[in-house]
């Protein structure tokens, strides 16, 4: 089984900064990726970031230029973090897990952005 509890949303003015973090639990070895997706109302949910076990890092386009997404192998922790946030820019953010081709989901932190 895998836990993964994730911080740091909020609310935000426009052009400011968060960073959340994910961390995980439980049945944790041999893990393909760790990432972020997002789900405003009405939307489908979207890839904002997702990094690999070798590094190699990937980004929405709505996102590029603006996130980081990194992490922590001793802590078992994702980190996005966010800068020059736009209103569009306000959902819930999901961290997302791949281990042998499963996908396990957070429990997702509301991001809100105010113009």
């Amino acid at each position: 089984q895998v836990r993964l509890v994730e911080s740091g949303g909020g609310l935000v003015q426009a052009g400011g900064s968060l960073r959340l973090a994910c961390a995980a639990s439980g049945s944790i070895f041999s893990i393909t990726a760790m990432g972020w997706y997002r789900q405003a109302p009405g939307k489908q949910r979207e890839l904002v970031a997702h990094i690999t076990s070798d590094g190699t890092t990937n980004y929405g386009d709505s996102v590029k230029g603006r996130c980081t997404i990194s992490r922590d192998n001793a802590k078992n922790t994702v980190y996005l973090e966010m800068n020059s946030l736009k209103p569009e820019d306000t959902a819930v953010y999901y961290c997302n897990l791949v281990r042998f081709a499963y996908n396990y989901w957070g429990q997702g932190t509301q991001v809100t952005v105010s113009s």
